[in-house]
């Protein structure tokens, strides 16, 4: 197998660079984005909720 990319500088690294960023903003954001803005969302729900029973049950101890 030949190396292409010996001493002579014909390698372009910005040319790969260029060729993934088209390919990036080429790829479907639809269902991922959806996705990830709602696993976040979803996390801090649950976490709130959790935080809200743990305090309801320290005051009903501490009450007792």
């Amino acid at each position: 197998m030949a190396n292409t990319q010996g001493p002579q500088g014909n390698h372009d690294p910005a040319g790969s660079t260029q060729m993934f960023r088209a390919f990036v903003d080429e790829a479907p954001q639809g269902p991922r984005q959806a996705a990830a803005s709602s696993g976040p969302r979803i996390g801090l729900i649950v976490g709130v909720v959790v935080a809200i029973a743990v305090v309801a049950a320290a005051a009903w101890l501490a009450l007792k």
